[in-house]
């Protein structure tokens, strides 16, 4: 197996006050190395933009959290601009407690706030962070989460882009860790998600780094046991090459188209099964086009992509109830 040398450096966390107390990882030209532990908020370099935040909301209630993964295609300011669409989008978002997004296309650094915003118009308490713009072409993608404040605390200072000197990966993984808010804090469940689109025309050789990535972001330093990589893969649960060879690495979506037309299984949230024992066992694709009326036609102005998603338990280690199955035991559809 070769090895992918990947150097993981701390991006700048920081980004406009004035947008809705959001964090942003700037360009690939300002990114430090930051020592772990780093402060939220704080920067290293000759840019230093502090965090300002409110309090927290109150903590939302329930005993299960939902992680999304959800490919928006092409959005930007095109997409921004169709009512229909945007409603449909933000009433998506509003369904889980953290949506990790593939291709943010956008010009302007506006959008995201904009989306944020119309999220937030039914009271809603969402946030976000967003990645450098990646790519080897004039076509840049950002990644970006998007999670409720109420449910989870992002932690500011986990905030990275997987670095990629080989240049093995077309667009280099955005990760962030969260702790779900709600539970005793020596209780509540805590993971670091990996965020990452493949290229679809280098699936194999891609698949065959992220085992490496995974492991890089594992061992990176934070001493987080619960790592989920998940986003549009290109590929089903059956071809994830050396990513698939890992022991005890689980799909949550398996034998389910993800793409609109419903032909391929693209999208996945993926982690340890010996480690992540507050996976409940539910996960699925919200099928857009069932769940808000939507000729196909519709749907595609939408996205190609469906979320996918998967629930966990609050509490570190699937708590009393005895939450955690195997993957796709109980599956919703």
């Amino acid at each position: 197996m070769r090895k992918l040398s990947l150097l993981l450096s701390m991006a700048l966390v920081g980004g406009g006050v004035w947008f809705f107390r959001n964090y942003e990882v700037h360009g690939l030209d300002q990114l430090r190395v930051t020592p772990r532990g780093a402060v939220a908020g704080q920067v290293v370099g000759p840019q230093v933009v502090p965090q300002q935040v409110d309090a927290p909301p109150v903590a939302r209630t329930g005993p299960t959290i939902r992680v999304a993964s959800f490919n928006i295609q092409v959005f930007g300011e095109s997409k921004l601009a169709k009512a229909n669409v945007m409603a449909v989008l933000a009433d998506t978002i509003r369904r889980f407690d953290v949506v990790a997004v593939q291709e943010v296309r956008a010009t302007s650094q506006d959008v995201l706030p904009k989306f944020i915003a119309m999220i937030n118009s039914k009271g809603g308490t969402y946030d976000y962070v967003l990645g450098p713009r990646l790519g080897r072409t004039s076509s840049k993608e950002q990644y970006a989460f998007i999670y409720n404040r109420a449910s989870v605390e992002l932690h500011a200072s986990s905030v990275y882009t997987v670095e990629d000197p080989d240049d093995r990966l077309h667009r280099e993984p955005l990760v962030a860790g969260f702790t779900v808010r709600g539970p005793p804090a020596a209780q509540a469940f805590t993971f670091t998600l990996i965020n990452i689109h493949t290229d679809p025309d280098e699936v194999k050789s891609e698949m065959d780094a992220l085992d490496d990535v995974y492991r890089a972001v594992r061992d990176d330093g934070q001493h987080e046991d619960d790592i989920i990589l998940l986003g549009d893969l290109n590929t089903d649960d059956a071809h994830l090459g050396e990513l698939g060879q890992m022991p005890y690495l689980a799909a949550a979506i398996t034998k389910q188209p993800s793409n609109t037309r419903g032909t391929k299984l693209y999208d996945n949230i993926i982690f340890d099964r010996r480690a992540t024992t507050e996976f409940t066992g539910r996960s699925g694709v919200l099928n857009l086009m069932k769940e808000y009326n939507l000729p196909m036609a519709e749907a595609l102005e939408v996205s190609d992509h469906f979320p996918v998603y998967a629930e966990f338990s609050v509490y570190e280690g699937g708590g009393a109830g005895g939450l955690a199955q195997q993957p796709g035991e109980g599956a919703t559809r």
